[in-house]
This record gives structure tokens, C-alpha cells and sequence, in this order.
């Protein structure tokens, strides 16, 4: 997902340099929520993985 984010970012910069303004206004939002998710994600899979991990070793 984070692949998918830096290229939407990609996208927009290159929108932006060539003057569509609405392509890469609409790229940016999407890069945007694309780079929330991904960090809610990892988040969430972290927090998941230390809680495991502490039920493995019984601390």
C-alpha cells in the first residue's frame, strides 16, 4: 500500500509540474489516504505483534 502512496505522490508532483492542477490535486488525496491507511495498518499489525509476542514468552 505504501508503494501504491509514493506513486499516486509520484503522479501528483509530475500533474503539478505540467500544470493540471485537478489530476494532481486529485493524486495528492489519493497518495494522502492511501499513506494514512497504510500507517493506521502498521499501527495496529504492531501493536498486535507485541501483544503476541508477550504470550509466546509468558512476561
Amino acid at each position: 500500500m505504501l508503494k501504491w502512496a509514493l506513486i499516486f505522490a509520484v503522479v501528483a508532483l509530475i500533474a503539478a509540474a505540467l500544470g493540471f492542477g485537478g489530476i494532481a490535486g486529485a493524486a495528492a488525496g489519493i497518495a494522502k489516504f492511501l499513506f494514512f491507511i497504510f500507517v493506521v495498518g502498521f499501527i495496529v499489525f504492531a501493536v498486535l505483534g507485541f501483544m503476541a509476542g508477550r504470550k509466546i514468552t509468558g512476561r
